[in-house]
């Protein structure tokens, strides 16, 4: 296993983390026994960071990672994340101290404020005795060591939070099929921040097999393996975490992150100039703007344009047929049913005067259902 110093914080981590949203689980529970196998597997390869949150695995995943970490705490770096976003610092504590609790620590390495968006912080979370105040005063108490974020916000924002100087960690999503927080990445680094990635392999997308993945470099065992090196070869990351919940996942992702490098800089430029190529390409079928929407008869056409690119452009053709499926089975809050996929357009046009690179939407959704379609559709002929 490599090693790296986090950033500012001066922890020394894995390059390999672990992430411990997708435990296996059995009947609706954590399945404890294989939990704890996998992630001491994990530990026994080197892997010395795991990340948390309060609602993973229906709030289940902290009492798991306490568990495991019984016995040897010293030797690892723990991360959780606080999902409480209103103005009561009150509240937020609580988390927190429910969180110690779980874990059965005395003091958090890493606490991140989980899914945060700039709105959220510099509004609610801002207001007197709120969050951002608690968060400091945990700080001082020495129960958080380190604070950090997870973002989904737009780059512009996640640089704002970057630009508070508040931050010693940060976990943002990266991965060959979304690069557009480099920049992001990039300027945390140059502040001595801690840079941790999430979604490394595509929440699982790129698990997927993908010809056209795998020929970016010939030698990787799989297209996840590609994926893993890709991320881990940026410079400016210090770790990927990877959900896993087999053994066997562990034992290829440490095998990956224990690589002296990654990729060659000759290896990751080819990458990255093959990646602009099939961005373009993906960017030609849809660029996902959403002024499209909303559909009048309910589909999701950013959504079936983005599984048609996995498929033809990326060659993830078994995950988009899977995904495609999920479109059509979709169900709002209360069960009835509402598809989402191409098929339920009813060829109206009120979609096309509204898009900017002028695509024939109702033709190219045709074209979706033609080919992702592994079964026939209710009512229709695709």
């Amino acid at each position: 296993m490599r090693y790296t110093t986090l950033g500012r914080t001066g922890l020394r981590v894995s390059r390999l983390g672990f992430g411990a949203m997708r435990l296996p689980m059995k009947a609706g529970h954590v399945d404890r026994e294989r939990a704890a196998r996998v992630i001491e597997r994990a530990f026994s390869l080197g892997v010395n960071f795991i990340d948390s949150a309060v609602g993973y695995c229906g709030g289940e995943s902290e009492q798991v990672v306490g568990e495991c970490l019984k016995g040897r705490r010293g030797g690892i770096v723990v991360s959780t994340k606080n999902p409480y976003h209103g103005e009561d610092g009150k509240e937020w504590r609580k988390l927190l101290d429910q969180s110690l609790r779980r874990l059965g620590v005395d003091a958090i390495d890493c606490y991140h404020l989980h899914f945060l968006p700039w709105a959220d912080f510099s509004g609610p979370m801002s207001k007197r005795g709120g969050p951002r105040s608690e968060a400091r005063r945990a700080l001082r108490e020495g129960v958080i060591r380190h604070l950090g974020f997870s973002s989904h916000d737009t780059p512009d924002n996640i640089l704002k939070l970057i630009d508070t100087d508040e931050f010693d960690t940060m976990i943002v999503q990266y991965n060959l099929l979304d690069r557009k927080n480099e920049k992001v990445i990039e300027e945390a680094a140059r502040r001595g921040m801690g840079v941790i990635i999430m979604g490394p392999v595509g929440g699982g997308r790129l698990a997927f097999p993908s010809p056209t993945i795998a020929s970016l470099l010939p030698a990787a065992r799989s297209t996840a393996e590609v994926a893993l090196r890709f991320v881990l070869s940026n410079p400016n990351v210090s770790l990927a975490m990877s959900g896993m919940n087999t053994v066997r996942m562990v034992r290829d992702n440490a095998r990956v992150a224990s690589m002296e490098e990654p990729l060659t800089q000759t290896q990751r430029s080819r990458i990255v100039a093959a990646l602009d190529r099939l961005h373009h390409r993906k960017d030609l079928i849809c660029t996902g703007c959403g002024y499209c929407m909303p559909c009048p008869h309910g589909v999701d056409i950013p959504a079936n344009f983005a599984l048609l690119a996995y498929a033809e452009v990326f060659g993830l053709r078994e995950l988009a047929v899977r995904r495609y499926a999920h479109l059509g089975n979709r169900k709002d809050r209360d069960g009835t049913p509402v598809p989402a996929w191409a098929v339920s357009c009813r060829g109206c046009g009120a979609c096309e005067p509204k898009c900017p690179q002028r695509i024939p939407i109702r033709k190219r959704l045709r074209k979706v259902h033609r080919t992702l379609c592994a079964r026939p559709s209710p009512g229709r002929r695709g």
